[in-house]
């Protein structure tokens, strides 16, 4: 459902492109959006503004056109996305004519965007009026107050208290606070995901259930030995892929050894353990046998974009850690088209280390859109939100991004259920693991990123955790850690 740079150490330059980015986001010339774009307004003779408002929405009696900008992370694709076209059928059907809905996505790495958004929430300036937050972040955003909370809006919404949203996971929009900042609009899963095909070739099971690390490896050593030309297994490793690095690549091992992050009993983080140290050997045998590609691809923002919509499709990647939502690509009007990969993919359950139960392990996240305090035109904006999330563009907006569902009654839907492997990958679901939801895990994130990246680069697991543990001390204090 993205992401690593600290948020108080951006340049300044970076600072003038967020602010051009988002003063510029009504301007024609917009290259991430036609001119033309779809607007609500009926009326011709309506006067758009998106500045000089209150909070409130301003006067309910004016003619005056509000235009709602709607924020998100655009990964280079511009106007084909699924986000971008969401939001153009959004503009074109919400009912209330004297509303604009306008896309004004931010086009950079995990990393970027995330930094990029909280100088952009700062400000009545530069402050969307909705912004998608992973909901990784979005505890932190709350908690440095850049994002309003919605528990009246909430509460007063049908949908959210008759049973259409997964309770669950109204866990991940509500901060440590208590207080609800966003409405999710998915989920997602982790596992690995195999060419059927190639492993065929490779004389490996076409019905792979692996049950321990060592079978993943066995497995990638296999894919080498029989198939040269293709890369046995990708798992992100950088810094430059941000969150991805830190949760779909560590946190699933690290996770599968039985350790975790941050110690709920005791209110503090973990900075030295054996699972540590196991999560990184696995990372780094990955890369002393040449099990997984080059490091020029890896260790680049597009790394998840390469194996996904390029080595997979393509025949040149056997295993992939990666989310449920890939095959969101390969959709007709996606990224990267692919009418055969419900067949040619497998989607196989992440082990734990040893196989110890419960057996599989999967982290889960998701996205939500959420209301910055500096919002121009709140109540609008809310408005839109309802439109967004209710069920019929809650099923579009997933089914299209191949992500799993936070509405009971869209994972009912037949539309929704015979896509193919939204079954398996909800099925993972059953053993998720969450991220801290400590407003300190976004720089913690930060450093396991570091990390990761330098194990790739040839650092020692044990010196990388040495490293890591100093670095997370720094951060959250002395009386904030913990040793095992």
């Amino acid at each position: 459902m993205a992401r690593g740079k600290r948020f108080w150490s951006i340049s300044t330059s970076l600072v003038l492109c967020t602010t051009l980015l988002f003063a510029c986001s009504n301007n024609s010339n917009n290259t991430n959006k036609p001119s033309n774009s779809p607007s609500t307004s009926a009326d011709t003779g309506t006067k758009e503004t998106n500045a000089g408002s209150t909070n409130d929405g301003g006067d309910k009696g004016s003619t005056e056109k509000k235009v709602i900008t709607i924020t998100y992370r655009d990964d280079g694709i511009g106007e084909e996305g699924v986000m971008y076209k969401w939001i153009q059928e959004l503009a074109a059907n919400f009912p209330d004519k004297n509303v604009e809905i306008k896309a004004t996505p931010i086009q950079a790495s995990e990393g970027d965007y995330f930094a990029k958004i909280a100088l952009a929430l700062k400000s009545k300036d530069t402050a969307p009026d909705i912004v998608t937050e992973d909901t990784f972040i979005l505890n932190s955003d709350a908690s440095a107050g850049y994002l309003t909370p919605l528990d009246d809006k909430v509460s007063a919404w049908e949908d959210w208290t008759n049973g259409s949203f997964i309770e669950a996971l109204k866990k991940g929009v509500t901060a440590s606070d208590g207080k609800v900042y966003g409405v999710p609009y998915n989920t997602d899963s982790r596992g690995l995901w195999y060419n059927k095909t190639l492993f065929k070739q490779a004389g490996l099971p076409e019905e792979w259930t692996p049950k321990n690390w060592d079978e993943v490896l066995d497995a990638a050593r296999t894919i080498k030995s029989k198939l040269p030309d293709v890369v046995p297994i990708w798992m992100n490793m950088g810094k430059a892929t941000g969150e991805a690095t830190s949760m779909q690549t560590y946190e699933m091992l690290l996770y599968g050894t039985g350790e975790r992050l941050y110690d709920n009993d005791t209110g503090k983080w973990i900075t030295k353990s054996q699972g540590i140290v196991d999560a990184l050997t696995f990372i780094q045998t990955i890369n002393k046998e040449k099990l997984g590609p080059p490091l020029s691809k890896v260790l680049n923002g597009q790394a998840g974009n390469t194996a996904t919509r390029e080595y997979l499709p393509q025949g040149k990647l056997a295993i992939s850690l990666d989310g449920s939502w890939i095959t969101g690509n390969y959709l007709e009007g996606g990224a990267a088209p692919w009418p055969e990969y419900k067949d040619v993919l497998g989607f196989a359950p992440m082990p734990t280390s040893k196989g110890q139960a419960p057996g599989s392990i999967t982290l889960a996240g998701g996205w939500a859109l959420s209301i910055p305090a500096n919002a121009q035109h709140k109540d609008e904006a809310w408005e839109v939100i309802k439109f967004a999330l209710n069920k019929e563009n809650s099923k579009k907006l997933v089914i299209a991004s191949g992500n799993i569902t936070v509405r009971a009654d869209v994972g009912s839907d037949p539309e929704y259920t015979q896509m193919p492997f939204n079954q398996i990958a909800t099925e993972y679901l059953k053993n998720a693991e969450f991220r801290p939801a400590q407003d300190k895990y976004p720089e913690v994130s930060t450093q396991i990123q570091t990390m990761v990246e330098s194990v790739a680069s040839g650092t020692s697991a044990q010196d990388a955790a040495n490293k890591y543990a100093q670095d997370v001390t720094r951060i959250v204090g002395e009386d904030k850690i913990l040793e095992k």
